[in-house]
């Protein structure tokens, strides 16, 4: 049976952040993901999980000033302290919340570097998380975001984090795997999933236009979680998706999975 984490970022956004939790829980389901979790005490997290019975699935390293527009940090040159203060900061976040993995997000390619600099930042950058996330028992996740909502953003296509894995040359590097994004960059989701799925650790879904619940758009949802389940896929899928109302009111497509 396939198992499904709500992302508080985008959903039940019709309450404040913190009483995400309980409604998620409400709602039947059994894990939780976010964005960041760095603006709320470890503490207080974990006391909301344990209180619904809830468990904590992913959340990104640190990713810069997101609320100036940036995007990740890991392949900016002359950012390489700020990165890895973050991965020690992540760490110690996984470690009260009982969380496994994590996502770093590559950041938007700089302008006035030359690809060679960018690409080196990034190797060495994600080395040393990959390095740091395995002595403490955790996964690294990397990302490719679609071009359209993310104009700039360093990894794009499936390809890419392929060829950045040959690159970083370890093994404790996996790809989340956003639908929503490979719908609009590359299509052939089926295929693609089911080539990498002894890569990918954590998928994550939302249909396309719109960015809404499963149904609402071109994404064959049925048959990619038939396939998936055909396939043993037996990790979290993550909800981040922007509901197209009330989150509760869009849950239908979830009853056969409950």
């Amino acid at each position: 049976m396939l198992k499904f984490s709500a992302n508080l970022t985008m959903l039940f956004n019709e309450v404040e952040f913190l009483a995400r939790f309980e409604r998620a829980a409400h709602a039947g389901f059994k894990g939780v993901e976010y964005l960041f979790p760095y603006a709320w005490k470890k503490e207080d997290l974990a006391d909301l999980l344990q209180k619904n019975g809830l468990t904590q699935v992913l959340f990104n390293l640190p990713a810069g000033d997101w609320n100036a527009g940036e995007r990740g940090i890991a392949c900016i040159p002359g950012r390489e302290s700020e990165f890895r203060e973050g991965v020690e900061k992540a760490i110690e976040y996984a470690a009260a919340l009982g969380c496994s993995q994590l996502n770093c997000l590559a950041g938007l390619t700089p302008r006035d570097e030359s690809p060679g600099k960018v690409q080196g930042t990034l190797l060495d950058n994600l080395r040393f998380a990959s390095d740091a996330l395995e002595k403490a028992g955790l996964r690294l996740l990397i990302e490719a975001l679609n071009s359209q909502d993310m104009p700039g953003f360093h990894l794009v296509r499936t390809a890419d984090v392929l060829a950045l894995f040959a690159e970083v040359g370890r093994a404790n590097v996996y790809i989340q795997y956003d639908v929503y994004h490979m719908q609009i960059m590359e299509g052939n989701l089926t295929k693609t999933l089911l080539d990498n799925l002894g890569r990918i650790s954590h998928i994550q879904i939302a249909d396309n236009p719109g960015r809404h619940e499963p149904g609402t758009g071109e994404i064959h949802y049925t048959h990619l979680f038939r396939s998936l389940e055909a396939a043993g896929y037996n990790r979290w899928i993550g909800c981040e998706y922007k509901p197209a109302g009330r989150t509760e009111d869009g849950l239908g497509w979830l009853a056969p999975y409950r």
